[in-house]
């Protein structure tokens, strides 16, 4: 019965007598539901931490513990997670500085604002995971020392530390002025020169699938170079000379880059790899001539993220609403268009880029009405969800496009009781609408009635606290472990009954 008394612990309804009762005999699984509440005190998080442990993390996160509350010995999970939050002691991080337990010691390595000498310690450490981890999160004379670390992995950790100065991240980039790795993970487990099987069937490999080394590590030299590239901090000047390099993966990075000169883009839209060019069609900084280039690429999926560049101009943009598949997606241009551009968007000849336009939800009250009725099916559906559409309009919609718009129609945060119980029994039925009549604010009992005869509806309807009580009780027993603990979540729910559940599962106070 886990699945039920999680839900109770998430209940918002659940009186506090059954909270602490639940806190005091929490396992992991009812733990994990009490720590998300919003109603837990400090001293009931410190109650659940001593249940259970791994609660700790959200807690402190939510400022919910102290170091007050907390012995970092009985408790070093618990203690570590407050350290994670800035908000542990030093002399924690001390004592799980020499902790003998490698996965405490990588735990604490990427915490904030640890004692110097606390990171002097971590930097020694003969486990290179803990090493690895400290020069993701460390400070940049930390990061930069470590970029001369003989291990081949901690230099890859450092590439990928924002904090790292940008000149560190160059060396590591090109090579230039920073001595070879001697070490590397490959070669630490394998005889070289070594080149990973793809389907190795070694059950504790552990190594990646593109893994090798011959001496020079070049599969962690690479994966450096990966994320130095991808780090915005490493300078447009070492990256450029990338964009013909053989390297697809790392062209690719280059191509998300945002503070390149024009000529490095433009030679990234030779590359003869349609991702490469796809991901250069969604940067921000390409400029216009190449956004026309790539608006006429046949490559796939290049035209369509071409559509999600914010800057893409309206007339490209109108160009591409018919030839590539958008969805039911707020484009950034759409998304930034003036009242001006807006009114002429929704009265363009094109149904796609009307479309396009009714995904706005901050639609003038006559575009969006014009929207409403408009005759394309695709173009009603977009903006059917719109808030401030009238019942009558809402009506109309369904009338002229049946099925095709329900499930939107039911979506809309206005629509009134008696249009929820109408779509549901729409026929033929719109099993989306379902779900989303399930979830609607406005659900009536007849409505979710309904609802709770569709499987998928069915878990979303059982925690819809317009569920008459006796409905949700008989729901507990559901065969479907997820309607169950949604009913049991259901504030609806008789407190009789909680206190019963928690009574018949966890013992008396």
């Amino acid at each position: 019965m886990d699945h039920v008394l999680y839900g109770l612990a998430v209940n918002p309804a659940l009186p506090s007598d059954l909270l602490d009762r639940l806190v005091r005999t929490a396992d992991e699984v009812v733990a994990a539901g009490l720590a998300e509440r919003a109603d837990l005190t400090r001293e009931q998080a410190a109650a659940l931490v001593a249940r259970d442990e791994d609660s700790a993390a959200g807690l402190a996160e939510r400022g919910l513990l102290t170091a007050g509350d907390i012995d970092p010995v009985a408790q070093p999970s618990a203690a570590l997670a407050l350290l994670a939050e800035g908000a542990g002691r030093p002399e924690w991080a001390r004592l799980f500085a020499a902790d003998p337990d490698p996965g405490r010691r990588e735990r604490l390595a990427g915490c904030p604002g640890l004692p110097s000498d606390v990171t002097e310690v971590l930097a020694a450490d003969a486990d290179i995971g803990v090493v690895a981890e400290l020069a993701l999160w460390t400070t940049p004379d930390t990061a930069a020392r470590l970029a001369e670390h003989p291990h081949a992995e901690v230099r890859r950790a450092v590439a990928v530390n924002e904090a790292t100065p940008p000149e560190v991240l160059a060396a590591l980039l090109t090579g230039e002025g920073v001595s070879p790795a001697r070490r590397c993970l490959v070669c630490d487990r394998k005889r070289t020169p070594f080149v990973h099987d793809p389907d190795c069937q070694e059950p504790d490999c552990g190594l990646p699938s593109d893994a090798s080394c011959d001496g020079s590590h070049e599969s962690t030299v690479h994966a450096t170079q990966q994320y130095a590239l991808r780090n915005p901090a490493t300078p447009a000047a070492a990256v450029a000379g990338f964009a013909d390099h053989p390297s697809t993966l790392l062209r690719w990075e280059l191509a998300g880059r945002t503070d390149l000169p024009p000529e490095v883009y433009e030679r990234l839209a030779g590359s003869p790899e349609a991702g490469i060019r796809g991901t250069l069609a969604e940067n921000s900084s390409i400029g216009d001539a190449l956004i026309h280039r790539l608006a006429e690429d046949a490559g796939y999926d290049v035209r369509r993220r071409l559509a999600h560049n914010p800057r893409v101009p309206l007339e490209v943009l109108t160009r591409l609403a018919g030839a590539v598949r958008v969805g039911p997606t707020l484009l950034p241009r759409i998304a930034a268009a003036s009242r001006a551009e807006v009114e002429e968007l929704a009265a363009s000849p094109d149904p796609a880029v009307r479309m396009l336009t009714a995904e706005r939800r901050d639609l003038p009250p006559a575009t969006r009405d014009a929207l409403a009725a408009d005759p394309d099916a695709k173009v009603a559906k977009s903006v059917a969800p719109h808030p401030g559409l009238s019942e009558s309009r809402l009506r109309a919609m369904v009338a002229r496009h049946g099925v095709q718009v329900v499930a939107r129609v039911a979506r809309n945060p206005d629509a009134p009781p008696e249009l929820l119980e109408d779509l549901v029994r729409h026929d033929p039925p719109a099993r989306k609408a379902f779900r989303e009549v399930a979830r609607h604010p406005n659900a009536t009992a007849r409505a979710l009635s309904a609802c709770l005869r569709d499987p998928r509806a069915r878990p979303v309807a059982a925690g819809h606290p317009a569920l008459p009580p006796r409905v949700v009780v008989e729901l507990l027993a559901d065969d479907d472990w997820a309607v169950g603990q949604a009913a049991a979540a259901n504030p609806a729910l008789p407190p009789a009954v909680m206190s019963a559940l928690v009574s018949r599962h966890v013992g008396g106070g």
